[in-house]
């Protein structure tokens, strides 16, 4: 069984995306991850300090799946069209769940600015992975919200049927 931090991170993780952050308590954490309230204080001082743990974790869970995914790409088009096949591989493994980043950031106050630079941060990397896979910053740009909007639109209508229209528009930009 896994250290008690990671059983709490992992047990987070499990429940906002299943329910939503704010949904979901920190009394519920402990008892589905088998810790002490004590124990749970003593690796992270608030639900806010969870979110962040939560986040630097999606995130490099994501990255790496991402960047699995993408590097069998010959071509710089191909890594590009690669990613967008990387949201429905996402949608299919996490039935249309979306974006944990965006959906997270729907339910913060703008108090918890801490938990929106984390937010920030994820996107600012995206935004650069396509900046240093196309090096032109209008079309990384345009290509970049085309992706955004694929999985918010996937989410949305829990259909890929606009990823695809997407990669055909990224094609043709090409």
């Amino acid at each position: 069984m896994s250290n008690p931090r990671d059983r709490i991170i992992d047990t987070a993780s499990r429940l906002f995306h299943r329910q939503g952050y704010n949904s979901t308590g920190i009394n519920q954490i402990i008892r589905e991850a088998n810790v002490a309230k004590a124990t749970f204080y003593q690796h992270f001082k608030s639900k806010d300090e969870l979110c962040v743990a939560y986040l630097h974790a999606r995130h490099e869970y994501w990255f790496l799946e991402l960047m699995t995914y993408v590097s069998k790409s010959a071509s710089t088009q191909r890594s590009v069209l690669s990613a967008f096949d990387f949201i429905i591989y996402m949608n299919e493994k996490e039935q249309f769940r979306g974006c944990s980043f965006l959906n997270i950031l729907s339910e913060i106050s703008n108090e918890q600015d801490h938990i929106l630079s984390v937010i920030q941060a994820h996107k600012n990397d995206l935004r650069t992975f396509f900046d240093n896979e196309i090096g032109e910053d209008l079309l990384s740009a345009h290509i970049y919200l085309l992706f955004e909007s694929a999985i918010i639109e996937s989410q949305l209508f829990k259909s890929n049927e606009l990823i695809d229209k997407s990669k055909k528009i990224v094609n043709s930009l090409f």
